[in-house]
C-alpha cells in the first residue's frame, strides 16, 4: 500500500518493508521524512509485524538531505524527531543500504537496529565539502561503531567508505548479494526475530571510545598531521571538537546539543554558504544556456595530441586512462622519446604508491601511439593541438591539420592566451574548431577551459562538455577573448603585483597577503613554480620587464634554482638579494619612489582588480553566469573554495562597496582601477554578481 507519493508499505511474512522511492537520490525531503514516519508507526502498531526493512528504489538509498530546504521553515518531523522514532521503536528495523548511504541518510541507517548493504554499496558524511558537520547525531554514533581515528578521517575528508571497509569496522553487520539485498535484509530481521536479538542502539555502544580515551593525545596528533590540508577551513576543526565532545563524559543527548549549535554556527558562516554556491555552481557550470540538452554530440573513438611536452603529454594521458587511445605527434626523435618516458614514469610512479597497479601501466601505455608525422592523424575523432604558445606557430600547425584530419574531426588548441578565432580561420572548417585549454599539470587539474568560437558548432561544444566529464574534468565552456576568463584575471593580478614589488612591496610580502587570504601559494611563487620563462622569447626579449631581466640572467624559477626566490636542492625557497636588486634598480629606472606598502593596500588591489576584470568578463558575455567565473579560478587557480571564487566574495562584500573601493583605489592609483560599467548598473539597482 502506499503510505504516501514516495513511500510504500507492504508485509513480507512478520516482516514490515518500508519503500523510498523519491528520485533522483532519495533525499530526506519532507516528504520521504513524513513517509517513513507514518509507516514506522503502523508498522509498531501491528501486532502481526516482528520487524520492519526499510529500503530505496532506485539506485541509491539515501544519498543525503535535501539541502534545496536548507534555510526554509522546518517540516515535522525534523530528521532528528524521525531519528527518535526509528531509534526508539519497539521492533527492530534494518536499513538495507545499496548504492550510497551519504550524510543524513548514514545517520538516519545509524539509528536502525541494523544494518544490511550489497557490496558495491559506500557509507559516509561529506558534510565538511559544504563546510558544515552531520548535523543529527552522526559525529556522535560513528566513533561508537568505526573508531575515533576512523571517525576524524570519514568526517573531515567527507569522503566515503566501501561496504566491506564499514562491515569489517562493525559499521554493517551483514552484507548480501548484489541485486538480492531486499531478501537478505527480510532474512536478517527474520533471523532477529528468530534468535530473539536485542534492539541495539549505537548510542549505547562506549567501548570503541574507551580506546581514545586511553590515547587523549589522539585529537591533537590527528590536527597536526592535517594542518596544512585544513588550513582556513572552519568545518574540519568543528567535526573534530564534536568527536571530541563524543569522546567526553558529557552525556549523549547534552553531546547532540552541541553537536548541534557547531553546525547552526556553521550554518551561519560565510564558509558553508561559498562551499554550498560552489557546490551548485559546479553543476551548473556544465550547462551551457543556448545549447540544448538534447543536442547531439559526436563519437570521440580515438585523441590525436600535437606536441609530447609537459603539456602535451599530461593533456594525453586524461584520455589513455579511461581508455581512449592517444597518438602524440612531435617534430623530432628526441622529444618524442622523452616525452613518451615522462608519461611512462608518471604511470610507474602511480603504479609504486600503490594508485595503479602495473599491468593497468601497460595498459594504458599500451593505447599510445608515438609518431612524427601529422598525417597519422587522419583517423583521429579529436586533434588537440599543444605546441609553443605563437600565434604563427598555431594557425601554421591548423592549416596543416586542417589538410590530413578526416571531416568531421574536432581540431581544439590548448592556448591559453591567444585569439582562438584567428586560429581557427587557418582552416577550412572554422565550426570544427575550438578551445580546450588545459591547466597544468594537465593530468591532475581538475578545469578545463572550453573556448567557442563565433563560428564553433553546437554539437562541437555540446561534445567538449561531455568528454570534460569522460576524462575527470570540470567544464566550463567560455567566450573567445584574451586569456579567456582565468588567464585575463591572472593578468589583472600580474599587473597589480608587478606595481605592488616596485612601488616597495616584496614578493614575500604579496605572497604572504595572498597566502593568508587564503590561496595555497602567493603569487610570485607561482610564478616561480610554472616557470618564468613561460611565454618569454629570447630573442624578442629587452629587459623592459623586471621577469624579462630574471629570465635574461637565467633566472627561469625552480627549474633553475633562482627566480624571484633562490631555491636549494630541495626546492626550499628564501628571499633573493639578487632579484630585490633586480626589482630596485628597475624602479629607480623607471623613476618609481619605493614606500612602505601595507597588508591592506596589497590585498586590496590586487583582489579588487581581479573582482573589476570579472566583472568586465561577465559584461562582455565571455562568462555566462559570476558562478562560472568563480569555478574557474577555484579549480584552475586555487581561490581558497572557503571564500567561494571572486565574484562570490565580491557578493559578500556588495557591489556598492565594490565600487568605493574601486574609485578610492583609482583615485589613489590610476585608472587600472575603472570600475566595470556593470559594477556600477549593479551598485545602482541594489543588486548582486549573482544576478547579472
Amino acid at each position: 500500500m502506499k503510505v504516501n507519493d514516495v513511500t510504500t508499505y507492504e508485509e513480507d511474512g512478520r516482516v514490515a518493508v518500508v519503500t523510498v522511492d523519491s528520485p533522483p537520490v532519495n533525499a530526506l525531503s519532507n516528504a520521504v521524512r513524513q513517509g517513513i514516519a507514518a509507516a514506522v508507526e503502523k508498522a509498531m502498531a501491528d501486532d502481526a509485524v516482528g520487524a520492519v526493512v526499510l529500503i530505496c528504489e532506485g539506485r541509491t538509498f539515501f544519498a543525503g538531505a535535501d539541502i534545496t530546504e536548507f534555510g526554509k521553515p522546518q517540516v515535522e518531523p525534523s530528521l532528528r524527531n524521525l531519528q527518535k522514532i526509528v531509534e526508539n521503536a519497539t521492533k527492530p528495523i534494518v536499513a538495507a543500504i545499496h548504492g550510497t548511504a551519504l550524510g543524513g541518510g548514514l545517520e538516519l541507517a545509524l539509528v536502525a537496529h541494523y544494518r544490511v548493504a550489497v557490496p558495491s554499496a559506500k557509507c559516509g558524511l561529506p558534510e565538511v565539502k559544504l563546510g558544515l558537520l552531520p548535523g543529527a547525531g552522526g559525529t556522535q554514533r560513528l566513533p561508537r561503531v568505526v573508531g575515533v581515528q576512523k571517525a576524524l578521517e570519514m568526517v573531515t575528508s567527507g569522503n566515503p567508505i566501501s561496504a566491506r571497509e564499514a562491515l569489517s569496522m562493525g559499521l554493517l553487520d551483514a552484507l548480501a548479494e548484489e541485486g538480492g539485498l531486499r531478501a537478505a535484509a527480510v532474512a536478517f530481521a527474520n533471523k532477529v526475530l528468530d534468535e530473539g536479538l536485542p534492539l541495539l542502539k549505537v548510542r549505547d555502544r562506549t567501548e570503541k571510545l574507551e580506546e581514545a580515551r586511553a590515547n587523549p593525545g589522539i585529537f591533537d596528533e590527528f590536527r597536526k598531521a592535517n594542518a596544512r590540508q585544513f588550513r582556513g577551513f572552519l568545518a574540519p576543526e568543528y567535526n573534530i571538537r564534536c568527536i571530541e565532545t563524543a569522546v567526553s563524559d558529557l552525556p549523549f543527548e547534552d553531546a547532540l546539543v552541541r553537536e548541534r549549535a557547531l553546525f547552526d554556527e556553521l550554518m551561519k558562516d560565510s564558509q558553508s554558504a561559498a562551499q554550498r554556491h560552489v557546490f551548485f555552481a559546479e553543476r551548473q557550470a556544465a550547462k551551457v544556456d543556448d545549447i540544448s540538452a538534447d543536442t547531439p554530440t559526436l563519437p570521440i573513438a580515438k585523441v590525436g595530441v600535437i606536441g609530447a611536452g609537459t603539456m602535451g603529454g599530461g593533456i594525453a594521458m586524461n584520455f589513455l586512462n579511461v581508455g581512449i587511445p592517444v597518438t602524440i605527434v612531435e617534430t623530432a626523435q628526441a622529444g618524442l622519446d622523452r616525452g613518451l618516458g615522462i608519461i611512462r614514469s608518471n604511470y610507474e610512479t602511480t603504479a609504486k604508491k600503490g594508485r595503479l597497479k602495473p599491468e593497468d601501466v601497460e595498459t594504458r601505455m599500451g593505447l599510445l601511439t608515438g609518431s612524427l608525422d601529422l598525417g597519422d592523424l587522419a583517423d583521429c575523432d579529436l586533434v588537440i593541438e599543444a605546441v609553443f604558445e605563437q600565434i604563427d606557430v598555431k594557425t601554421d600547425v591548423f592549416a596543416r591539420l586542417d589538410a590530413v584530419a578526416k571531416p568531421g574531426a574536432i581540431l581544439a588548441t590548448n592556448t591559453s592566451y591567444l585569439d582562438v578565432d584567428e586560429i581557427a580561420a587557418a582552416t577550412k572548417r572554422p565550426e570544427s574548431v575550438l578551445g580546450l585549454h588545459f591547466f597544468s599539470p594537465a593530468n591532475v587539474m581538475k578545469l578545463l577551459e572550453i573556448v567557442r568560437t563565433k563560428d564553433t558548432a553546437p554539437e562541437v561544444v555540446a561534445t567538449a562538455v561531455k568528454l570534460s566529464k569522460t576524462i575527470g574534468k570540470i567544464g566550463v565552456t567560455v567566450g573567445n577573448g584574451f586569456g579567456f576568463v582565468g588567464n585575463r584575471i591572472l593578468a589583472a593580478r600580474n599587473t597589480q603585483a608587478d606595481a605592488l614589488i616596485l612601488e616597495g612591496a616584496t614578493p614575500q610580502d604579496v605572497d604572504r597577503v595572498l597566502y593568508d587570504f587564503g590561496f595555497p601559494m602567493g603569487h610570485f611563487q607561482m610564478r616561480d613554480l610554472v616557470g618564468l620563462d613561460v611565454g618569454w622569447d629570447r630573442n624578442k626579449t629587452s629587459s623592459s620587464t623586471v621577469r624579462e631581466i630574471l629570465n635574461e640572467m637565467g633566472r627561469h624559477g625552480q627549474k633553475s634554482k633562482a627566480g624571484y626566490y633562490d631555491y636549494d636542492e630541495n626546492r626550499k625557497q628564501t628571499p633573493s638579494p639578487v632579484a630585490a636588486k633586480v626589482i630596485e634598480d628597475f624602479a629607480v629606472r623607471q623613476g618609481i619612489a619605493r614606500r612602505a606598502v601595507s597588508d591592506d593596500e596589497i590585498r586590496d588591489r590586487i583582489l579588487y582588480a581581479m573582482v573589476n576584470e570579472g566583472a568586465r568578463i561577465l559584461d562582455e558575455g565571455i562568462a555566462a553566469r559570476s558562478s562560472d567565473v568563480d569555478i574557474v579560478w577555484i579549480t584552475g587557480y586555487g581561490w581558497p573554495r572557503y571564500r567561494g571564487g571572486p565574484m562570490f566574495w565580491a557578493d559578500l562584500e556588495g557591489p556598492a562597496k565594490v565600487l568605493e573601493t574601486l574609485n578610492a583605489l583609482r583615485a589613489a592609483h590610476g585608472d587600472d582601477f575603472t570600475p566595470s560599467p556593470l559594477i556600477e548598473r549593479l551598485a545602482a539597482e541594489g543588486k548582486a554578481f549573482k544576478d547579472a
